[in-house]
């Protein structure tokens, strides 16, 4: 490589893409807190960690030695390299190609051809936003209008619209001096057949800007019969749609994020944000990439994912998820209700209804997608699912998340744990607690069922789970609908009102206060969304308990019967059998 500098735009970019976070993680253990990643300083010696990482700032600084800087300079100071070999190094590491430097002139132009199109793209926006208000394209005002929005939201994001001329955004620009190839290496301008027109027309503009305030380029969205539906400008030297998302100069803006919302389109970015709820973007016409993910991390410690209802968006959730899973960052999913629209669910509810939501941690959506793909009334149907579930779970680390979506999936499916946990590939898990020594091993917890199946027990204490979070309405589940003693008394006293602190209180047998604070005291693992079903599921575990109590004493009964007697009883046998197979009892 010849002498000179690294063009400015092009190490911008670097730093954009070089995720100081995951730079420094790969040689300092770090650990998010209050917006920040924290480890113990690589270069003095410390036992508490000073060592802190802001990725929205994208420095790091250590508050013991006052070490800090950029990723460039991170790496500079661990692998002992001169800034161009460290630069080299982040370049490869994030599959960035090195730009040719052969002096002073090359740089200047290639960073000058950049500024043009910058400011071409502009001046190209206050065009189109000018436009808006004219009476020749009421259409589009009427169309923004018509969507919710009001005048400060659509200055807020700069829309605006394309003249009712095919050539006039790019006569305005010949006029501000700007040249046919640059408007059409910036994607303002087409070049057919001998003619210069331009790109956009008879469409709502939204201009599509960065995290340092810059125009990159414009969506598009077709009013009346003009298709595509909606139009984004192509790859020019300014702007990659792979690379960033619609309103990141919003998200640098809003500081201590908590989360980012993630959603599809244009509209949903727009009628969240002026619904007031921060942290809101969206791809740019394409399916969530690497590098929008990893971008995403330094705004918030976690994404949620909020897509169209349709089954399309369905499916780019799933997409959306393996991605972050992949990068290591914590994302969930808002579920809307109907299969609506995130724009159409705050137009209806409003801000509010939406922080109401329960967002959907990923493994719990993944069974509930899978859900929906098999019959859970039949035997074929339930072991489906527990094998699709299984695949997911075996993802899950950590040990306590699992036994939650364990309990879940032998409540749906009627399995044993250990037959899941075995699906599930973790039976190291299994021989462990049977060969465990420590003191709370020898008082079992779940051991004692009270004389019913595994599955009953695990129904009963799910429903008391729930009782014990206090989410159910009023009825849906009674005391007389537990079949064990204890748990019966457990459920008369939440229905009561009780706190499940107030419970442990009374009990002083300390085995019998451990078995109940071990349920009292976990999650149900149910969103809002779900727990009636769950209820459901365990209500009709317990019925078909029932049955089977009734067919054994009735079969102890038949024993000692002859004649018409015992003909009846037989009878009587045969009919809760049928009931219980038309409800997809498992044998």
């Amino acid at each position: 490589m010849a002498g000179g500098r690294f063009p400015q735009a092009w190490l911008d970019e670097l730093r954009e893409r070089a995720d100081i976070v995951q730079v420094v993680s790969r040689y300092v253990q770090l650990n998010s807190k209050g917006g920040r990643y924290w480890g113990l300083c690589p270069f003095h010696g410390e036992k508490t960690a000073s060592f802190s990482v802001n990725p929205q700032r994208q420095m790091y600084y250590c508050f013991g030695c006052h070490a800090g800087g950029s990723a460039i300079n991170f790496v500079m100071e661990m692998e002992h390299l001169e800034f161009k070999d460290a630069v080299k190094l982040l370049a490869e590491q994030v599959h960035m190609e090195l730009p040719e430097m052969v002096g002073g002139y090359e740089d200047a132009a290639s960073k000058t051809e950049k500024e043009r199109i910058y400011e071409a793209n502009r001046q190209c926006a206050r065009f189109f936003h000018s436009q808006l208000w004219k009476q020749e394209n009421e259409q589009v005002l009427a169309y923004l209008y018509n969507r919710g929005l009001d005048d400060q939201t659509i200055r807020m994001f700069g829309l605006g619209s394309t003249p009712p001329r095919s050539d006039e955004a790019t006569q305005a620009m010949r006029s501000l001096g700007f040249t046919d190839d640059e408007l059409v290496r910036a994607g303002i301008s087409v070049r057919r057949e001998g003619r210069v027109y331009d790109m956009f027309r008879q469409r709502a503009i939204f201009p599509i800007i960065d995290a340092q305030g810059r125009v990159l380029g414009f969506g598009g969205r077709a009013l009346g019969d003009v298709k595509p539906k909606y139009l984004n400008t192509g790859d020019t030297p300014v702007f990659n749609k792979r690379l960033g998302v619609f309103a990141a100069n919003l998200l640098k803006k809003q500081r201590g994020l908590k989360r980012v919302i993630l959603v599809e389109g244009y509209m949903d970015v727009i009628a969240l944000t002026q619904a007031g709820l921060p942290g809101v973007c969206a791809t740019l016409g394409t399916a969530l990439t690497i590098e929008q993910a990893r971008m995403l991390k330094r705004y918030a410690p976690e994404i949620w994912v909020s897509y169209d209802g349709d089954a399309a968006g369905q499916h780019a959730i799933l997409r959306a998820l393996e991605i972050f899973d992949q990068e290591g960052i914590r994302a969930r999913v808002l579920d809307f209700p109907g299969g609506m629209d995130p724009d159409d669910f705050i137009r209806e509810y409003g801000a509010q209804g939406l922080e109401s939501l329960e967002p959907m941690d990923a493994t719990s959506y993944r069974m509930k997608q899978e859900m929906g793909n098999h019959d859970l009334s039949t035997q074929e149907g339930r072991t489906a699912y527990a094998i699709a579930c299984a695949k997911h779970l075996a993802k899950v680390k950590e040990p306590v998340e699992l036994e939650n979506y364990v309990s879940q999936l032998m409540i749906s499916t009627g399995f044993t744990r250990d037959v899941l946990l075995a699906q599930i590939g973790r039976t190291e898990m299994i021989a462990k607690e049977k060969r465990s020594t420590y003191r709370h091993a020898a008082r079992p917890l779940e051991e004692k069922n009270e004389g019913v199946s595994l599955g009953a027990a695990q129904a009963e204490k799910q429903l008391l789970r729930l009782l014990a979070e206090g989410h159910l309405e009023p009825g849906t589940v009674t005391a007389e609908d537990f079949i064990t003693q204890e748990r019966r008394e457990f459920a008369e006293k939440l229905l009561a009102g009780m706190s499940p602190g107030a419970i442990l209180e009374e009990i002083a047998d300390e085995d019998r206060r451990a078995r109940a604070a071990s349920v009292l005291s976990s999650e149900s693992g149910a969103s809002r969304e779900d727990e009636l079903r769950m209820a459901g599921d365990c209500l009709r575990i317990l019925h078909y308990v029932r049955i089977d109590e009734k067919i054994a004493a009735l079969k102890q009964e038949a024993a000692g019967q002859k004649g018409e007697d015992k003909r009846k009883t037989l009878m009587k046998i045969q009919e809760l059998t049928k009931d219980r197979q038309k409800a997809g009892r498992k044998e």
